[in-house]
């Protein structure tokens, strides 16, 4: 009997494991609906521009960080610069660009095989 219950925890240990699962956070921006309209606007006078947003809080108000604030590397061109949000503080490497220009056949191949990899990256955390 005492082999059976030791068999029945490591099956409830077993159960209660359970791997998080991150759930993306939508952010709402009081600012992208007018930014969507702005660049609307542009493409209709066929001004065609890349705005750069904040990929927390999707605020266009994003500047590259100065030198005293600790990106000297990449203004001497050591490594890519550095971004900073006005809007809610954030700071990195990666920023997002929202733009109206038309999209190009380069551009679709683009984004078909950034999709192809993401599936592929999906499949293979299924399979794990």
């Amino acid at each position: 009997m005492s082999g059976e219950k030791q068999e029945q925890k490591k099956k409830k240990k077993k159960e209660k494991k359970q791997l998080a699962v991150l759930q993306p956070v939508k952010v709402k921006s009081a600012l992208l609906p007018l930014l969507a309209e702005a660049l609307d606007e542009l493409e209709k006078e066929k001004k065609y521009v890349d705005i750069q947003i904040c990929p927390k809080c999707k605020s266009p108000l994003v500047q590259r960080a100065g030198s005293m604030v600790g990106d000297m590397s990449a203004h001497t061109g050591f490594t890519p610069p550095k971004y900073e949000c006005r809007n809610c503080g954030w700071r990195g490497k990666t920023v997002l660009k929202a733009t109206n220009k038309p999209t190009t056949v380069r551009d679709v191949v683009v984004m078909a095989e950034a999709k192809d990899a993401d599936q592929e990256k999906k499949r293979k955390q299924k399979e794990q």
